[in-house]
């Protein structure tokens, strides 16, 4: 029997990814209007959890800089939205990869700082980032149809593989930064605007880290 917070966590995401699909595919000022929303957002959320504290400049400089990685992968990135698309779902079943695993196996807690954390959901995020990425390259053909994408990039090849592993793990580090300062605030969530998720913050911990840490590598190694 699905609980109730699970079946607002599934309904949230049936209306959420779609939307934000149809944003990111659109692109141009669809995009640019839909990532500035989240921004925003962002911004008073983080406002809300720091206050006075001394590190809420820092982190608002921070989501600052994420989202402006956002939007180079989405517009300037190889000219296509591939790369955007693939951090975002390897975060996204990442995601859910944890959650599901964390549910199914439970075990040994990771961290204090995020109690709901587990070594099996660690290794559930893996898993599910990989079959993700698996799939996503062997369906590769399909999806170029459906996207318009043109790429050379149609197998799944072992620095995609390593690609995948980088991401999932900066989105589940990602996840247990922000859950340390929600901790440090007091609070269980950043806000409650996604019914079964709590705030946008909430919903894209991992996400607002991975941009940037794929950023900064392929800045160091290009």
């Amino acid at each position: 029997m699905i609980n109730k917070e699970l079946q607002k966590r599934i309904l949230s995401a049936l209306i959420i990814l779609p939307v934000a699909l149809f944003f990111i595919i659109k692109g141009t000022y669809f995009f640019n209007f839909f990532l500035l929303i989240c921004l925003f957002v962002s911004i008073y959320e983080w406002h809300y959890m720091s206050q006075k504290k001394e590190y809420k400049i820092p982190g608002i400089i921070f989501l600052i800089l994420s989202f402006y990685t956002a939007y180079y992968f989405r517009n300037e990135f190889y000219g296509d939205y591939l790369y955007f698309i693939m951090i975002l779902f390897i975060c996204v079943f990442t995601d859910i990869g944890g959650y599901v695993f964390g549910k199914f196996f439970k075990g040994p807690k990771l961290t204090k700082i995020s109690p709901k954390k587990t070594y099996s959901g660690v290794i559930g995020g893996y898993v599910f980032s990989i079959i993700f990425i698996t799939l996503f390259f062997n369906h590769f053909d399909f999806v170029s149809e459906i996207t318009n994408i043109e790429t050379t990039a149609q197998e799944l090849s072992f620095n995609n593989f390593i690609f995948t592993i980088f991401v999932s793990t900066v989105s589940q580090f990602g996840d247990i930064v922000v859950s340390y300062f929600k901790r440090k605030s007091k609070i269980k969530d950043t806000g409650k605007i996604i019914p079964g998720h709590g705030g946008l913050l909430d919903r894209i911990d991992g996400i607002i880290f991975a941009y940037p840490a794929t950023y900064l590598i392929y800045k160091i190694f290009s």
